[in-house]
């Protein structure tokens, strides 16, 4: 396994310094803006908020918890709670077994790369009740659980904000099967990701998408396999802050193909495309280190989670070309209604994620 040092903090504080150049430069951009296009301007910061309001401020509030429960034989359940730290913090949300398990007196906590993992024994049968999540429904996040009985059997559950328990006994999934939905779920609530993909299909021509589209693929999945099996890792601080400036980069390079300039990213976006797909891969396995692998089904689980992942990708990526093809039928001006408001919302959210993840 390749582990990071000294190297990494000196690499990332220079990415830091980088990051305030570029912020700056985007400031002076936005108030160039502001002095020859004031209509324009006030349109594209009005649409701005409206998101900003709408969405969560943190791109990565849907990472998963994940709890599981492993019975034995003389009726001891051993429990491990891990839940993501977000912005510095944990959660507040606590697992609540069925009411014929006491409450541990002490419980073991130790911090796990960007996590928290607790964990605690009792003495009960996990036969009857209800599990659940107290403080989930006030998360946008969900609960994987993996339950294993004395007997070996093994099912899975997802919570859910709107539903944050589940009754003992229920047949739930197969350990491998749920990571289908985890894909595609952390694609689609994954903001940071959707905004690239965006800027993809605003930078790309249309016959040159599926290609663009495939090589943003094919690099996610190589880095998503070789740091979900431990082969690479990286902390995710830097990781993070250069997903948030490939977003702001992509939707430069946008302004620039309007304006009639052009680039490597320009002439051959499947390049780019393949570049920072390696770099999203890492956050995607992000939140598959969260919940783990289920042993001796790593592989499946990890082509069902890269699956999910590429559902939601395509039902994102239809659902825009959708948009501006009935945009396009309309008597209004595509460019100007369309495709400059999603250019400076793709840009204004990189350079906000880039703040965010700086300061």
């Amino acid at each position: 396994m390749i582990q990071t040092g000294p190297a990494s903090k000196t690499s990332t504080a220079l990415i830091l310094s980088l990051s305030k150049d570029l912020v700056s430069a985007v400031c002076k951009s936005i108030d160039r803006l502001r002095q020859a296009q004031p209509e324009r301007f006030f349109f594209c910061i009005v649409f701005l908020c409206t998101f900003l309001l709408a969405s969560p401020a943190s791109a990565h509030e849907i990472r998963p918890a994940a709890l599981e429960l492993t019975a034995q034989s003389d009726g001891i359940v051993t429990v491990v709670w891990k839940q993501p730290i977000l912005s510095g913090r944990k959660l507040k949300m606590r697992p609540v077994l069925p009411e014929q398990c006491p409450q541990p007196e002490t419980t073991r906590q130790v911090i796990s790369g960007d996590a928290i993992v607790e964990s605690w024994q009792v003495s009960c049968q996990l036969n009857s009740g209800r599990v659940a999540i107290e403080g989930l429904d006030r998360t946008l996040t969900d609960v994987f659980v993996r339950l294993r009985t004395a007997d070996g059997a093994e099912t899975t559950h997802i919570l859910r904000p709107a539903s944050a328990s589940f009754a003992l006994g229920d047949p739930g999934g197969s350990p491998a099967s749920a990571y289908l939905q985890i894909g595609a779920e952390h694609m689609l609530f994954g903001w940071d990701h959707l905004l690239f993909v965006l800027g993809l299909v605003l930078l790309t021509p249309t016959r040159q998408l599926l290609w663009v589209i495939s090589a943003f693929t094919l690099g996610h999945s190589v880095t998503l396999a070789i740091t979900a099996l431990g082969l690479f890792t990286l902390p995710s601080e830097p990781v993070e802050l250069l997903i948030a400036l490939s977003i702001f980069f992509l939707a430069v390079e946008v302004v620039r193909k309007w304006n009639g300039k052009t680039s490597l990213t320009i002439r051959r976006p499947w390049l780019i495309a393949l570049g920072f797909g390696l770099l999203h891969g890492l956050g995607f396995a992000g939140a598959l280190a969260d919940i783990g692998l289920p042993k001796g089904q790593e592989i499946w689980a990890l082509l069902l989670f890269n699956l999910g992942v590429e559902i939601g990708q395509i039902l994102f990526v239809a659902l825009i070309l959708a948009m501006l093809w009935l945009i396009g039928r309309s008597p209004v001006d595509q460019r100007k209604w369309a495709e400059i408001p999603a250019a400076y919302l793709v840009g204004g959210l990189g350079a906000f994620y880039t703040l965010s993840r700086i300061l």
